[in-house]
């Protein structure tokens, strides 16, 4: 198992690496060309796409990876529900993509709103092909469908921005990612025939009702504070907001997404051939890799967040909105690891009950912090995830799954990031592009100084004892 998941992670990483920068580049096109208004109501159209798909799955492609039936079979009957759920999905958004425009603080939106739940079904599709590469570890033919599918929406995107087409620019590239995806995935050999299986149907369904609400949310978490916003302060106040959680949210989908979606197939496999022993380990490596890789990536974005203004000066206020998030991001990334684990290791209840007091105690804290501005909506996200981290950390060490020798990572990390910011105040202001790069990079070496000879077992072991 060990060459299958250092490949695994070295493509999943390929994968995001060019989706990721595709994501970037639509970012960057966005804050040069809209307004803060155009791109927070984008914001709260996608947000309301992406519970959708979200829906429409309910946790099930996980499934796929877990069962011990026919891959096939069982990818198959799950094509047929999360198929039939988008399209049904798809038609109420657009009968009442009006009313929830509305609801949203964005009524102008609701055009925008029924063009991009046309993705669900197509979405729904690309998932289950996606998760049947995802079983065994088979990124590389994964890497036509995910990369490809989002370099089609990008240019598309791109292009209609730069043409002045407006926010609309963002959602038809969304429908081309959307459409291509399926498209790409049976022509990289992800060929999947719906069927109907009454005992996949019943597995698939059990698993629902455990992981689905648990999947659900997840994607409220990452969404509800746009929500909130538009809600009480409009899609203005959203526009910033959401330019500086989509730059502090790549790290974390660079990274700790990229380790979580190969460390939970090798934690299935694990349990699945009687060898439980060896997930506390496993699960650490993963940890301190998350730990190392997103605490650097952090430190460099959190301290040239002043830098946002290259994109223009009306993103001024977005800076200090980022560095709340870089640490949030921080948090969330060891969250999602632990998470991988508590839920292969058959502990899903406890996953779900440990994501729906995240959700509770986030919607109790905004419906007190949102009206005092996105500021404080950034706040609050990193507090309640910090809030969570203790927590979920005694739930692993009660289900036998504690981490050793952890305070050695977390102290190097901190002392890389005390080294970075002590050499970024020696350092000249970077107020372009060339020489935000060069202070980055700077940034980065002074980290990794530090960080990666500290632990430079632990990440080999990653490679070598997975």
């Amino acid at each position: 198992m060990t060459d299958v998941a250092v490949r695994g992670s070295l493509w999943l990483f390929a994968v995001n690496l060019v989706s990721k920068s595709s994501q970037i580049a639509v970012t960057l096109a966005l804050a040069v060309f809209l307004t803060e208004a155009d791109l927070g109501a984008v914001a709260l159209v996608v947000s309301v796409v992406n519970i959708g798909q979200v829906v429409q799955a309910m946790g099930v492609y996980d499934i796929v990876s877990r069962t011990a039936r026919d891959p096939l079979v069982l990818a198959g009957t799950v094509l047929t529900m999360s198929v039939g759920t988008g399209a049904v999905l798809a038609a109420a958004v657009v009968a009442a993509a009006h009313p929830i425009a509305a609801a949203l603080g964005a009524p102008q939106a609701a055009g925008m709103l029924r063009l991009a739940a046309l993705t669900l079904p197509f979405t729904a599709a690309g998932g289950v092909q996606m998760a049947l590469m995802h079983r065994n570890l088979d990124f590389r033919r994964r890497m036509l469908p995910d990369a490809g599918g989002m370099l089609v929406g990008a240019v598309v995107t791109v292009t209609l921005a730069a043409t002045g087409t407006g926010p609309t620019a963002l959602v038809v590239g969304l429908l081309c990612t959307a459409v291509a995806q399926p498209v790409l995935a049976a022509v990289a050999g992800a060929r999947i025939r719906p069927v109907w299986d009454r005992g996949s149907a019943s597995e698939a369904a059990r698993w629902m009702a455990v992981v689905g609400p648990g999947a659900l949310i997840a994607v409220l978490l990452v969404n509800v504070d746009y929500l909130a916003i538009g809600h009480v302060l409009g899609p203005e106040a959203v526009g910033g907001y959401s330019l500086a959680f989509r730059i502090a949210w790549v790290p974390y989908i660079l990274v700790a997404v990229v380790l979580g979606g190969v460390l939970f197939p090798l934690c299935a496999d694990l349990v699945r051939s009687g060898q439980r022993d060896r997930l506390p380990g496993t699960l650490h490596r993963f940890t301190v890799a998350t730990l190392v890789v997103t605490g650097g990536l952090y430190v460099v974005v959190a301290l040239l967040a002043d830098g946002v203004v290259v994109l223009g000066q009306q993103w001024a206020g977005a800076a200090r909105i980022l560095v709340l998030l870089c640490g949030y991001g921080l948090g969330l990334g060891l969250l999602h690891v632990w998470y991988q684990g508590i839920r292969a290791a058959g502990h899903a209840r406890q996953y779900l009950a440990l994501e729906a007091a995240h959700l509770a105690a986030l919607l109790t804290a905004l419906v007190f912090t949102t009206r005092l501005g996105p500021e404080a909506v950034a706040l609050t996200q990193l507090a309640v995830v910090w809030l969570l981290v203790p927590i979920t950390w005694l739930v692993l060490a009660r289900n036998g799954l504690a981490l050793p020798r952890f305070a050695r990572p977390v102290a190097t990390v901190a002392a890389g990031g005390a080294l970075a910011f002590a050499l970024h105040a020696v350092l000249p202001d970077s107020t372009g592009v060339p020489g935000l790069v060069a202070t980055g990079l700077a940034l980065a070496t002074a980290y990794c100084a530090v960080v990666l000879p500290l632990n430079r077992t632990v990440l080999i072991g990653l490679k070598e004892r997975v």
